[in-house]
């Protein structure tokens, strides 16, 4: 029996810090070693409303919307074993580079997604925590696409779905101890592996429709026998 622990309301100081992350050097608000144009804003217009926006500033940075669980009156964390599903609407400027994913004390991140739109049809789906990482090419991804995405962070595989269908299973896990905070952001590629945004662009978004983490109660993880990946091998018991 799963329960729902955390339901976005992106509008709650108690849910969401904005415009500041550890997850930045200092806490921002800029990360150009992380080829970043971000000008990190915690002006409730570029993220409050669910629609996280970028916009060109005068010194050639962008401000731009963040809203992390870190540091926040609630301060939830996912952690092993937990379910997120989340509808985007991609972005379609060139240089928008959108993702939801996890942070704690300098790491223990997964990448629920990430997106750029010089790659129209492919996400980026990316477990830093035991280096597991695929690109996803699938027809329903195209800029402006709603996406229903889906991530569970297996202790011993982390499993993404997109419109119910797995996509991805890494085999790795994030391990039985695991746990971080959310971040969900829209940042703003430099140039070096993506495409920074066109002269004319002064303002670029993408929105986050909804955000919900499930949780098994009531005692440990169970096994799931259905748990088999896309080649029809099993995962590994207790992913």
């Amino acid at each position: 029996m799963r329960d729902v622990v955390f339901s976005a309301d992106f509008s709650s100081e108690r849910q969401w810090v904005a415009g500041r992350s550890w997850a930045y050097p200092d806490g921002g608000p800029t990360n150009p070693g992380d080829n970043k144009l971000d000008h990190l804003t915690a002006d409730p217009a570029y993220s409050r409303l669910g629609t996280f926006k970028a916009r060109r500033r005068a010194d050639g940075l962008w401000d731009a919307g963040l809203l992390t669980t870190e540091g926040s009156a609630e301060g939830f964390m996912v952690r092993t074993g937990d379910h997120l599903e989340t509808t985007v609407c991609l972005p379609t400027r060139l240089g928008a580079w959108p993702a939801v994913w996890t942070w704690r004390d300098g790491g223990n991140e997964v990448d629920v997604f990430e997106y750029h739109p010089d790659n129209p049809d492919l996400l980026e789906l990316t477990n830093h925590v035991r280096q597991g990482q695929s690109y996803v090419r699938h027809d329903a991804v195209r800029p402006g696409a709603v996406l229903d995405l889906g991530v569970t962070f297996g202790r011993r595989s982390v499993v993404w779905t997109l419109g119910g269908e797995r996509i991805f299973a890494d085999r790795r896990g994030v391990g039985s101890g695991w746990s971080a905070y959310l971040i969900v952001n829209l940042s703003v590629c430099a140039g070096r592996y993506h495409p920074a945004p066109e002269p004319e662009t002064a303002e670029m978004s993408y929105e986050v429709r909804r955000l919900v983490v499930t949780r098994t109660t009531g005692g440990s993880l169970p096994d799931d026998p259905s748990e088999v990946d896309r080649s029809g091998d099993r995962l590994p018991e207790g992913a």
